[in-house]
């Protein structure tokens, strides 16, 4: 059965509820810091951000979407990125950008990889290359998105994009270096960190700024690494790659595929990239030396050329224009903890200075991972500091990222070892020759980004109720699914209308029995709409009413089926100044692709908690509306849940 329906609607933003908007939709109002924000970096912050790279820039988008806290991000450089040295996207990172609103726009400019191609020695001739087999790139259909190629900076440039067009209207203070950071237990603002000026009239000139976090995303010679007491540890560098983008002219026929080439000169893992002429390289230069003290980084452009050319033998590459290209040993490194409470002090203290991305995890480029699970590391810290610093949370909330992301970096680590050794053996040294491409095809989830599975803990639920839902794993990635929305019977897909907003998503599967009768979906709406013990009870009164929980229904009849005015009224908030009627949380299954088949969904109804990040947090029945309770309550800061007055939305059954 197919998943992906005809004409989805891919756009899921909403406007007008405050008035109407003749302008760009995208920008939303600002509010909070962002109504007064100053041009200059001021003296004290909320959450300090170093680093301008993929997990900097996505924490500070996240965070932008927090109008009470005051974010800023600073880089050493000037201005943006120009160019930047990631650029493999896969589908989870386009998951991601959906939730940040440009995933259309960069899929458009970006390129898409569909298949793989394997060249091998030609058993007739040894100095030449064949093609010898193509995999399909996702062949399993493990995300209905693709998996692409872009550079960086243009990443970088639409999550900038995204912050400047927040409440907060957050961009980056350019030309201030990180140097020092002191932590105490003492004041508002805790962290003090001095930066100095790179740029500008004060260049040179040292500034302290003070703050209540930090969070580390300056690379792999963090200096915020290195305030905590972190070090990297892991094998030493023992294989040496060339990597060039490049504009050239070739006869090899497949320049406009990803390749893995494995020929009797050595190995190239080829990359076209976006624009149509563009194409990446990553060429082995062979094992490294100890002895010559990394000799191997004096390696000219012209000797990587020269060396492409004779692994691609008989084919030629001319090249016309290098646009970019470096020298790098592989390595495997990794910190043992993500932020600065040191093991004795677990349970003592709560972090104040995180580290995300190559400062705590460095590894291979060819498996293109760097940059993809970087980010998701701003996104884990960045919502749960947004919830920490709104007073929606315990600050406990906060060990739970090191906790988290370091089993992740360690699993990716292991996976490139791996994938890194097999691209630079040699093609008779292959037990099988198939064993490349099969390698590729078989761990198709977890450079795809799709194997993250967060272990229990006040954030993920343990698995007791998974076979009420088993499409939707605890602890993994919420896979989305066709829908049909009853208010405009569009098809959609579900997951696409998260939103990077910082708001919990709760998912609730209706029973069989049609909306506007006694069900189990309309006494849970009851309890949830109306208990003191329901985690929208926590709800600011000057809130929306899913201002903090987005509540959804998903009726098992199709759309001509579900009478919208009948449905509980807690799946139709009243929001914005004006108390419209949002329509847009009530769904029907797609007749092509029904989602209670496609993710194993009990009939009998249930309810899956996705969290901000998009990760199931919880599978519970119905009926378990006491579990979905005591869940939330670790999740939300003491005295939040209690009795409040009537929202004026009665509920409908």
């Amino acid at each position: 059965m197919a998943e992906e329906p005809h004409n989805e609607v891919r756009n899921p933003v909403q406007f007008h509820h405050h008035g109407y908007v003749s302008g760009d939709p995208r920008v939303k109002p600002a509010a909070g810091v962002g109504l007064n924000r100053p041009d200059e970096l001021p003296d004290e912050v909320d959450v300090l951000i170093v680093g301008t790279g993929p997990a900097g820039m996505l924490a500070a988008a996240q965070l932008s979407m927090f109008p009470n806290v005051s974010t800023r991000i600073i880089e050493r450089r000037p201005g943006r990125l120009a160019i930047g040295q990631a650029d493999g996207i896969q589908a989870r990172s386009v998951e991601t950008f959906q939730a940040f609103g440009f995933a259309e726009r960069i899929i458009a400019e970006a390129y898409r990889i569909t298949e793989m191609a394997f060249w091998k020695p030609d058993p007739a001739s040894h100095a030449n290359i064949i093609r010898t087999a193509r995999a399909v790139d996702d062949e399993m259909g493990i995300s209905e998105f693709p998996h692409l190629i872009v550079n960086q900076a243009r990443v970088l440039d639409y999550f900038a994009e995204f912050a400047a067009n927040s409440p907060t209207r957050l961009k980056p203070d350019y030309g201030y270096d990180f140097q020092s950071l002191s932590v105490t237990d003492e004041g508002d603002f805790p962290v003090t960190v001095t930066l100095l000026r790179t740029s500008g009239p004060n260049e040179g000139q040292e500034r302290i700024v003070r703050a209540k976090y930090v969070v580390g995303a300056d690379g792999a010679r963090s200096k915020v690494r290195t305030a905590i007491g972190c070090t990297l540890a892991g094998d030493q560098a023992n294989h040496a790659w060339g990597v060039m983008d490049t504009l050239a002219v070739t006869d090899f026929p497949d320049i406009r595929t990803k390749c893995a080439i494995q020929g009797e000169k050595g190995s190239i893992l080829l990359i076209p990239r976006e624009g149509g002429h563009l194409f990446r390289m990553y060429v082995d230069l062979g094992e490294v030396d100890p002895a010559t003290h990394h000799a191997v980084r004096n390696t000219t452009i012209e000797q990587i050329i020269h060396k492409a050319n004779e692994i691609l033998h008989p084919y030629t590459l001319d090249v016309r224009n290098v646009a970019w290209h470096s020298v790098y040993e592989v390595g495997h490194r990794l910190t043992d903890r993500f932020d600065d409470v040191l093991p004795e002090e677990r349970g003592t203290r709560t972090p104040r200075v995180f580290i995300t991305g190559d400062a705590c995890h460095t590894h291979s480029a060819k498996a293109g991972q760097g940059m993809n699970v970087s980010m998701q590391d701003g996104f884990n810290i960045a919502w749960k500091l947004g919830h920490v610093l709104e007073g929606r949370s315990p600050e406990g909330l906060l060990s739970t990222y090191s906790a988290e992301r370091q089993v992740v970096a360690k699993n990716l680590i292991d996976f490139d070892k791996e994938w890194s050794t097999m691209m630079a053996k040699k093609p008779e040294e292959f037990e099988n020759p198939s064993d490349l491409e099969d390698f590729y095809v078989r761990t198709a989830e977890f450079p795809a980004g799709f194997m993250t599975e967060y272990a229990p803990s006040m954030l993920v639920a343990p698995a007791k109720h998974q076979d009420l839902a088993t499409g939707f794993p605890v602890g993994k990635r919420f896979k989305s699914a066709p829908v049909v929305r009853v208010g405009d019977t569009n098809p959609m897909h579900l997951g696409h209308h998260a939103t990077a907003d910082g708001r919990w998503r709760i998912y609730v599967f209706a029973d069989a029995a049609p909306a506007g009768t006694h069900s189990g979906v309309a006494d849970f709406a009851g309890w949830i709409a109306n208990s003191p013990d329901s985690p929208l009870a926590a709800t600011p009164s000057d809130a929306d009413p899913d201002a903090w929980f987005d509540v959804k229904v998903i009726y098992q009849q199709p759309h001509t089926a579900v009478d919208i005015g009948k449905v509980p009224a807690v799946f139709k908030p009243q929001v914005g100044p004006f108390k419209l009627t949002d329509y847009e949380k009530v769904y029907a299954t797609d007749p092509g692709a029904d989602i209670f088949e496609l993710r194993g969904l009990d009939r009998g109804g249930v309810v899956v908690v996705v969290r901000p990040d998009q990760y199931v947090a919880n599978v519970l029945p119905l009926t378990a509306t006491a579990e979905l309770g005591e869940f939330f309550a670790a999740l939300l800061k003491p005295g939040l849940l209690k009795p409040r007055q009537a929202t004026g939305q009665p509920l409908t059954v």
